[in-house]
């Protein structure tokens, strides 16, 4: 397996290049050259694997360049007890709040959000590179609430990775902070920058677009851009599709597919659900669901992306999706228009502000299964009320934006998949609102909330975080 760039400016790579680089050289992301299938008959065959052993045999198709014993041991201290209870995913059925309904657990990991399945992985993966080739990684990356904490945790103390972490300030929620602030590790940097989350991401875009500072400080991703955590995504739809069928008779299993809803505002993680669909998971439909900023779901429902700036970005409370520029979307245009049409395309985004696909947007539908649909706050609450009047089980505010969008479109009784996204504890105000009285922090919540906080604040401007990467970073 080799990856090119969406841009068309990068010679192919394997797995392990592509790993450590973040965005391609010519500014494009990483995407497979080709997709590699699945059958029905290789998903019975993995039926009866732990996690790690599925996540050998699913990452391994990309990762092609790790050797199989490797992998192997990589996915099994990934997925350890140490870091997940067995089971690593559990699947909910939630029959109560509607038939069918099937909640998929992604958030019992370290940091308690789905964000650590894939971090956990790339946590041993990375350092495992790094050791391989005598080099060191200063990871630079951005975050909305989640991805942050995942990386430090999964990176704390690593020898040869040093982590710089954007974040908006004032706009994660306290725990989601306190995750992130409390670690105290020499090669943690966290860092609030005065602004939303794309300039956040922006600022990431820039230095990495520098090829000469990317080169002199070793600077890699982590994020949704980087290609080694979508494979590590890909593995909890195929998971969770198997956990779905388990109770079925055999000769049932072949022709039984799944709807699939997911908080997105990133696209990272149902871009790896659309991998997974188009490998042969049998996945009929990815419902993609926001909140009220809505860029994703106007573009599947118009075919216009137009990103919005900060003035446009609204504070909500699911703020790991307050997001207005989709990074990982062009993985998806990209194969949407082929890479002729993408490269005279996709400059009009960068020229006007917007790229109009109406002229392609059916397909988005027929050929690709894509729905979505847009939550509110008090959606959200209901969604929260509803979940834990109907079966006691308490859903974060993202997961009720998968929810409300995947009760807007399930069909009765056909098996509906919503993609957890975190725990509720992370956001008890939240649920405390929408339950109408304060739900008890775990001890664990409590202890986290006390700790002492270290974070640089900085502008929102590149030069002051090129000086703390300057004081700060690792060389070989």
């Amino acid at each position: 397996m080799r990856f090119i760039s969406t841009r068309g400016g990068m010679a192919p790579a394997g797995f392990t290049d592509v790993l450590l680089s973040g965005l391609a050289p010519d500014g494009g992301l990483a995407v497979p050259e080709s997709i590699p299938p699945v059958s029905r008959a290789q998903l019975e065959q993995w039926r009866s694997m732990t996690y790690s052993e599925l996540a050998a045999e699913v990452i391994g198709l990309y990762a092609t360049d790790i050797p199989a014993e490797d992998l192997s041991a990589l996915t099994a201290a990934a997925y350890g007890p140490e870091h997940f209870p067995d089971p690593v995913v559990p699947v909910h059925r939630l029959d109560e709040v509607a038939g069918g309904l099937e909640l998929v657990g992604l958030s019992e990991g370290p940091t308690m959000a789905f964000k650590d399945l894939a971090m956990q992985f790339l946590g041993q993966a990375i350092p495992y590179v790094l050791n391989r080739n005598g080099q060191v990684l200063n990871i630079l990356g951005a975050t909305s609430g989640d991805t942050g904490s995942a990386a430090e945790h999964a990176f704390r103390g690593q020898k040869g990775v040093a982590v710089f972490m954007l974040s908006p300030q004032g706009r994660m929620s306290d725990v989601q902070r306190a995750q992130m602030y409390s670690l105290d590790e020499p090669n943690i940097h966290n860092i609030a920058v005065d602004g939303v989350f794309d300039d956040c991401q922006n600022l990431v875009k820039a230095l990495n677009n520098d090829a000469s500072f990317k080169a002199t400080h070793a600077i890699g991703a982590v994020n949704s851009i980087n290609i080694g955590r979508i494979a590590a995504q890909i593995v909890y739809y195929v998971w969770a599709w198997l956990r779905s069928t388990d109770a079925l008779e055999e000769e049932l299993r072949s022709d039984y597919e799944v709807d699939v809803a997911v908080p997105s505002g990133n696209f990272g993680n149902i871009y790896a659900g659309h991998l997974a669909r188009s490998m042969g998971v049998p996945i009929r439909r990815l419902i993609l669901a926001t909140n009220e900023n809505n860029v994703l779901e106007e573009f599947f429902s118009t075919g216009v992306y137009r990103p919005r700036g900060r003035a446009e970005t609204l504070a909500t409370s699911s703020p790991s999706m307050d997001i207005s520029k989709a990074s990982n979307l062009e993985r998806f245009i990209w194969q949407l228009l082929g890479p002729e049409e993408f490269t005279q395309r996709w400059p009009e985004l960068e020229a006007e502000g917007a790229l109009d696909l109406a002229d392609h947007l059916d397909r988005l539908n027929t050929e690709f299964g894509f729905v979505s649909g847009s939550s509110s706050h008090a959606d959200r609450l209901a969604a929260i009320g509803r979940v834990h009047s109907a079966a006691d089980r308490l859903i974060d505010p993202h997961t009720a934006d998968g929810v409300t969008v995947a009760l807007r479109f399930m069909e009765p009784d056909f098996p509906t998949l919503v993609m957890e996204t975190a725990k509720a504890a992370k956001f008890g105000e939240t649920v405390t609102e929408a339950l109408g009285r304060a739900q008890p922090d775990p001890p664990e919540i409590t202890k986290l909330l006390a700790l002492p906080q270290h974070v640089d604040t900085i502008a929102n401007d590149e030069a002051p975080l090129r000086a703390l990467i300057e004081a700060n970073a690792l060389h070989a």
